[in-house]
């Protein structure tokens, strides 16, 4: 087909059906340069590629001609080509720029994690270790024998040794309903001083007598020997509470009441 024939086909064919470049546009949102660029055959004002040919179908389906045979006319005289697909290669050759910049953030990533690990892990066995020495070091004051002014008969002093050495340590076990801080002294030593996580449980372990104190008395459970004791104090308020054998007796004693 000769140049301008597809041109001047497209304008005939609108002008024979009283149709202005106006009406086009506003049916086919095609902009009227694009339309008078097609009619004139100027092809370096259209965007080209597809959107030509999407151009070219729209005004056929709005004239009510056949498309494919008017997109066979804009072929040949724009002697458009279906466009090559870019070769692989270069689509790899352009993604692999990436790929050192996504190694190299996976990189840290990787190092974050485990520099937070570490961390996490170090202050889990610090506190555990402290926790571990602490009960190792608490001193069995209950088997050192009391000496007193005045010498106990033979008799008594040999019922006291063998009540104090069957008399097992204490066993403190702290449970907390919810996070607060924590001080725990066994036989005036420091065992524990810090956070207690919501749902944490420890044990601890003194000769003769525990000061327990919390930020929160009502965050904290405290069971002696397998006994529940009292609360600290009011809830909302810190509390500090001693607890000896004397506690566990007193225990005792209530619940042998009827």
């Amino acid at each position: 087909m000769a140049k301008g024939n597809f041109g001047e086909r497209l304008k005939r064919e609108r002008e024979l059906r009283e149709v202005t470049l106006e009406e086009i546009t506003a049916a086919t949102r095609i902009g009227s340069r694009f339309l008078e660029a097609l009619e004139n055959e100027e092809w370096s004002k259209l965007p080209g590629g597809v959107f030509n040919r999407g151009f070219v179908r729209s005004i056929a389906r709005y004239l009510g001609l056949d498309e494919e045979a008017l997109l066979g006319e804009y072929d040949l005289a724009h002697g458009a080509q279906v466009a090559p697909v870019p070769s692989q290669p270069e689509h790899r050759l352009s993604s692999s720029k990436w790929i050192p910049f996504l190694l190299f953030v996976g990189l840290l990533v990787l190092l974050f994690c485990a520099v937070v690990g570490g961390i996490y892990y170090w202050r889990h066995y610090s506190a555990r270790r402290a926790q571990t020495q602490s009960m190792n070091s608490v001193s069995p004051a209950a088997n050192t024998p009391v000496t007193s002014a005045s010498t106990p008969p033979a008799t008594q002093q040999k019922s006291d040794t063998l009540s104090t050495a069957q008399e097992p340590p204490l066993d403190l076990l702290v449970s907390a309903s919810a996070a607060t801080r924590v001080r725990i002294l066994a036989d005036g030593r420091l065992l524990f001083e810090g956070e207690f996580l919501s749902g944490e449980n420890r044990h601890f372990q003194a000769a003769g007598e525990f000061e327990v104190t919390a930020a929160d008395s009502s965050a904290v459970l405290l069971e002696l020997n397998g006994q529940a004791m009292p609360p600290l104090g009011a809830t909302g308020a810190s509390g500090t509470m001693t607890l000896g054998r004397k506690d566990l007796r007193q225990a005792s004693g209530g619940n042998s009441q009827p």
